[in-house]
């Protein structure tokens, strides 16, 4: 008896909804599913390089992590002498830069006052964290950690998508 209600229900919804103008529309012109640009693992590697390079060329050890759209950490790179509580900062202020697209810099701002700052575990607002937004799309964040100052550590981020930048954006 139980089956037969229900699959009365579920025809019935079905069938006003294909009658229905405005579900109807929801699924016309609408693709099924989405393309979604990631990086590649030697593009992460390439940017997580070319941090450490920059920072190196300043004086200082650093960690970088790269994460993919979902947040995820796709590449970590530990300079040798980097502080091993850097690994963890990276890693938030990359998700940061990313869940808010903006320069993790740019949001002090944002977050005037105590009760204005987000309660999340994974954010850190603080400077040193970029998102990777080529042509409007969000494909990540760079995180780095390490330096004496949040200015070089997000000068070392922007380093690092610097140099695939070009090769991304032709893409």
């Amino acid at each position: 008896m139980k089956t037969g209600i229900f699959a009365i229900v579920a025809v019935s919804v079905l069938s006003v909804a294909a009658g229905n103008p405005a579900c109807a529309a929801t699924h016309t012109g609408q693709p099924l599913t989405v393309n979604i640009k990631r990086l590649s693992l030697d593009t992460a590697l390439r940017i997580g390089k070319a941090a450490i390079d920059k920072c190196r060329k300043e004086g200082v050890s650093v960690t970088v992590t790269v994460i993919d759209r979902g947040g995820n950490a796709q590449v970590v790179l530990r300079d040798t002498l980097a502080m091993d509580v850097s690994i963890p900062i990276s890693k938030k202020k990359a998700y940061t830069a990313m869940e808010f697209n903006s320069p993790t810099s740019e949001m002090d701002d944002r977050f005037k006052g105590a009760y204005n700052v987000p309660k999340i575990d994974e954010l850190l607002i603080s400077a040193g964290g970029i998102p990777i937004n080529i042509a409007g799309n969000i494909m990540g964040g760079i995180g780095v950690s390490g330096a004496p100052s949040g200015l070089t550590d997000e000068a070392c981020a922007k380093a690092g998508l610097a140099a695939v930048a070009d090769d991304l954006e032709m893409e």
